[in-house]
């Protein structure tokens, strides 16, 4: 076998991810010859001799700098491993012409809700009324409110959960894995924040369809009437909602205005906008990172759960959180009521 036809087997053993010492074994080939050839393929990307003198040769000429760049124009979310195979060089070439010469970083993409120009124009219209309610220090009276579905399986994300194993271990015991319930149990909670405290998580009865009359008498009347007159006093307070249907209800609306006067009603706040709700954007994700770890055996462990992290929410993070409403409705004016928090 000719030296340039050790090179190409080895390299091609070396791109399927085996070991150096493997590769040796399986070819017979000297062990400095393999770690030897393998080192010059990381290091240039080609298998070629070093010249003996001079300038080393490598993979980062001009016209691969162009290659990647043109092809990172036509599809931004191409693959690292593709282009080096096309371009017959390494991986870590692509890598290394991408972040050094192009200055380009590695960033996820962004998931947005969706919005139509109707939707994008009421958003723009009621940022800028509530941009107006709230000055004047007005914001440390706004409580905003949400409810959001828990259940008993841990929360699994994709992109950060992962596990350091050696090679080949991912195919014994010790891979970690996860399974999945198609319809786990589950839990709804209703809660809100101000910038001076927040309101008692309320769990929904299982079982107990949310309509307009149970939200109206378990979380209005129940709970938020009795805290609202305790903590706020007679100084009144704006009491913000989604319009989901149990929320924009007639009935509802009716109790809203009758209990809470400085209640916001659909001309202030805008559908289709979990990006300014500071239950949405914030509190809900800092309970879900507290308690997404654990698979809980019942509901009654998630309430538990659930209770433990709403309580360690103090009302300084509550503050911090209110905070940047603000900034959030002048960057949705700016996106001229488009998305915005791929922005910020």
């Amino acid at each position: 076998m000719s030296r340039e036809s050790e090179r190409i087997t080895v390299v091609e053993l070396h791109k399927t991810g085996m070991r150096t010492a493997d590769i040796v074994r399986t070819t017979g080939f000297k062990q400095r010859t393999v770690y030897k050839i393998v080192r010059r393929y990381k290091e240039t990307g080609g298998t070629s001799d070093r010249p003996r003198s001079g300038r080393p040769t490598t993979a980062t000429t001009p016209e691969n700098i162009n290659k990647v760049r043109c092809r990172i124009r036509r599809n931004p979310e191409v693959s690292m491993n593709k282009m080096a195979t096309d371009l017959g060089i390494s991986r870590e070439r692509v890598q290394h012409i991408a972040r050094r010469k192009l200055g380009l970083r590695s960033y996820k993409v962004a998931r947005i809700h969706f919005l139509n120009d109707a939707m994008k124009a009421e958003r723009l219209r009621k940022c800028r009324r509530m941009r107006q309610l709230v000055g004047d220090g007005r914001l440390s009276k706004v409580l905003f409110t949400d409810e959001k579905i828990f259940t008993v399986q841990p929360v699994h994300n994709h992109q950060n959960r992962r596990q350091l194993l050696k090679k080949g271990q991912q195919k014994t015991s010790a891979a970690r894995t996860i399974s999945r319930r198609h319809f786990p149990a589950s839990v709804m909670v209703w809660a809100g924040i101000c910038a001076t405290g927040k309101t008692p998580l309320v769990f929904m009865e299982q079982n107990v369809k949310i309509n307009a009359a149970s939200y109206q008498q378990y979380v209005l009347r129940d709970v938020l009437e009795p805290w609202a007159t305790s903590h706020f006093g007679e100084t009144g307070f704006s009491l913000q909602q989604d319009w989901a249907p149990a929320h924009s209800a007639k009935s509802t609306i009716a109790v809203c205005e009758e209990l809470f006067p400085g209640f916001w009603s659909r001309d202030i706040w805008p559908s289709n906008s979990p990006d300014l709700n500071p239950m949405d954007y914030s509190v809900w994700s800092i309970m879900e990172q507290k308690i997404s770890t654990t698979r809980y055996a019942t509901v009654e462990q998630l309430k538990s759960a659930l209770l433990r992290s709403w309580d360690e929410i103090t009302a300084e993070q509550c503050a911090t959180i209110i905070s940047d409403f603000p900034k959030r409705l002048r960057k949705c004016i700016e996106a001229k009521g488009g998305n915005f928090e791929h922005l910020l």
